[in-house]
């Protein structure tokens, strides 16, 4: 059956023409974004996308990178709450503060809360509101962290002294170091205890205005990397600092021990120390390559758990002399460094740190404490 439409007027059809090409336009545009949309939706993001592929992917490491996610607002309101008078927040300003707090915008934030009954609790506070602190519990255990802290505190120091002399000009911003404080087990008040160590440390101001951390002494007995330690290697009555690299296109070739020790020898570059100034190298040079290479693997053997985000790595860029090549550095060595994580947000692990199934050989007293902290969270 067809429809017959009669005008009598000529602006008549002019009107309908109009509203039906319009109506006809506004579909087609439509389907077009609609089908745009689930084309964006299939395309890899940065925020998504995965740096390792399903063969290359190492479980154990990736699932750190997974617990330090779940543990976000564990963590992150731990820090704050110390900082609060009393130790206690008002629910309504904690559902501002998703950032501080490490929780997803529009979540309820008392549903994150009632995820770890021994470490927080609510209450109606004076004012008929509802808050909430530590338990006693938590309490306990934060004086044990404190006093863990003030055990380490020389091994502290020394971390800091040691990332001043990697420092291209012996600096570093106090904001920087009190950023990245957790990664190296740095106490909180780090920059009040600064002056009881004159003969180290001394805080000056830059030309912005910036408080600076700046060294006072070279310690050469410090100035020795990981990297240093674990390949001395004794040829022809000399002592040979090197560092393995990979060569291009290496495979299993099922050697034994004395061939897979003169392999090494070929497969070995002279290392650039951590130490020297790496902001005169060319970015594009094998020296500069292998001082990167270098500088992370001290960087990262300076952490409690060997590990560091991109944001942490980013902070010290400038002061370390990393450049945009860093990245690319990381992957190009499999056997030294693990990327784990996200293309936006990766995570970087010195594998040596490590034992096969993710666990730390070597765990600092903070580390040991988290540990246990993680596990009341769960309970």
């Amino acid at each position: 059956m067809a429809w017959t439409f009669v005008f009598s007027r000529p602006t008549q059809l002019r009107s309908f023409l109009t509203l039906h090409l319009a109506t006809f336009s506004f579909s087609t545009s439509s389907t077009k974004s609609a089908l745009h949309k689930s084309r964006k939706r299939k395309e890899k993001s940065p925020r998504t996308e995965l740096v390792q592929s399903e063969s290359t992917r190492i479980p154990p490491l990736e699932r750190l990178v997974e617990r330090d996610s779940f543990f976000k607002f564990l963590t992150k309101s731990k820090e704050f709450l110390s900082k609060q008078p009393e130790h206690a927040l008002c629910l309504d300003a904690a559902a501002k503060l998703h950032n501080e707090l490490g929780f997803l915008r529009g979540r309820n934030v008392a549903h994150s809360i009632r995820r770890h009954p021994l470490i927080f609790e609510t209450y109606r506070n004076r004012d008929g509101k509802m808050w909430f602190r530590f338990t006693d519990f938590m309490k306990e255990l934060l004086e044990e962290e404190r006093a863990i802290m003030n055990s380490m505190v020389m091994d502290r120091v020394n971390k800091v002294r040691k990332l001043l002399m990697m420092s291209a000009k012996k600096r570093i911003p106090l904001g920087k170091i009190h950023h990245c404080r957790f990664i190296f087990g740095i106490p909180d008040d780090f920059k009040d205890r600064i002056a009881k160590y004159p003969d180290y440390f001394r805080i000056v101001d830059d030309e912005d205005g910036m408080r600076v951390l700046e060294l006072v002494n070279w310690d050469s007995s410090l100035a020795v990397s990981a990297l240093q330690r674990e390949f001395m290697v004794d040829e022809e009555k000399k002592v040979k600092r090197a560092s393995r690299f990979l060569l291009k296109g290496g495979m299993d070739l099922n050697l034994d021990e004395d061939d897979k020790r003169k392999l090494n020898l070929l497969n070995t570059l002279p290392l650039v120390s951590p130490y020297s100034d790496g902001s005169k190298l060319d970015p594009c040079s094998l020296e500069a390559e292998k001082y990167r290479a270098g500088m992370l693997h001290e960087f990262l053997s300076l952490t409690l758990e060997k590990n560091a985000y991109v944001h942490h790595i980013v902070e010290f860029k400038e002061e370390f002399s990393l450049s945009k090549h860093t990245y690319q550095t990381l992957l190009k060595q499999p056997k030294i460094f693990y990327v784990a994580g996200t293309v936006k947000n990766w995570v970087v692990f010195l594998k040596g740190g490590y034992y096969e199934n993710g666990i730390l050989i070597k765990k600092d007293p903070q580390v040991v404490f988290n540990e246990k902290l993680y596990r009341h969270a769960q309970m």
